[in-house]
């Protein structure tokens, strides 16, 4: 008899246990649900505000995107995404109340909402739902989500600064010619990713780091013994495309990537979501 009354006592445990588990999951089931509704819509959209609408690429499904109910509304949104370890370059919450499931509050989406599913500029969502009352969260990342890691972001960096190198340029009122193509050195490729890191995870942008140190001090750390240094930092720029266009823009910027003096570069990025601008990108060139 003592062994039945202690069976029974270990299944009530369990079933007290699973039973949130099992509305949890449920929950996220009618939220991916609703996800794969508004990516099968932004895939065949239909006419939205009697204009055509055209075909856009599925919104990845982020958790840290799923802000408590009500934590998505008024000032300040961007700075809760960063908490939650988010950094956007814009971001639209919307509130549903009313739903029983997923059908339903996707109807009610495309309704009221449908100019928000259809922005070609969100690229992640985050679904919450407290029984009747859903939030969905759109957003675009500071980083392009396409920017692959540090090597194939130096890579790019590297086929950037040739391939502008290679035609004559204006940097502002200065007029440079071609110049030879540099070579990639791992030793600057460390200073320009150390030094990335540093402001991102310092949330500083400096050419003088907290300690003091200047580029050519960084580089003669990483074991680089070139004669001349340059550096270029940019900040807040989604990918090694527009931070390169970001300084060629600028003249002394710009001045730096046509320099014929120079023969070496390394490039590095590091993010952030709580730092200021989210992602930082460093080059360094050198002279041997």
């Amino acid at each position: 008899m003592r062994h039945v009354v202690r069976s029974s006592r270990f299944v009530s445990l369990c079933l007290l246990i699973l039973a949130p588990l099992f509305t949890e999951t449920s929950h996220a089931s009618e939220e991916r649900q609703l996800v794969a509704a508004i990516n099968d819509y932004r895939a065949h959209p239909q006419r939205c505000d009697r204009r055509p609408a055209q075909r856009l690429a599925p919104l990845s499904l982020k958790s840290n995107l799923a802000l408590p109910i009500g934590y998505g509304y008024g000032g300040g949104l961007r700075e809760r995404l960063k908490s939650s370890g988010y950094s956007a370059v814009a971001v639209r919450s919307i509130r549903i109340i009313g739903a029983g499931d997923a059908e339903e509050a996707f109807e009610q989406l495309q309704d009221s909402h449908c100019t928000a599913l259809l922005d070609a500029q969100y690229a992640d969502i985050g679904v919450s739902r407290s029984r009747g009352e859903w939030q969905v969260v759109l957003a675009q990342p500071v980083l392009d989500s396409r920017v692959g890691d540090n090597r194939s972001v130096g890579k790019a960096l590297l086929a950037q600064v040739n391939a502008a190198r290679a035609r004559p340029r204006m940097c502002g009122r200065q007029r440079f010619a071609a110049a030879r193509p540099l070579s990639w050195n791992a030793a600057l490729g460390a200073a320009a990713q150390g030094h990335s890191k540093a402001m991102a995870y310092g949330n500083y942008f400096a050419h003088r780091d907290p300690d003091g140190d200047l580029p050519a001090d960084r580089a003669r750390a990483a074991g680089y013994r070139g004669r001349q240094i340059g550096e270029n930092i940019a900040a807040g720029q989604s990918s090694p495309a527009k931070a390169m266009a970001g300084w060629l823009a600028s003249p002394g910027h710009c001045a730096n990537l046509m320099n014929p003096m120079f023969t070496q570069v390394g490039a590095g990025f590091a993010s952030e979501a709580r730092s200021d601008e989210g992602v930082y990108w460093t080059m360094v060139f050198g002279a041997p």
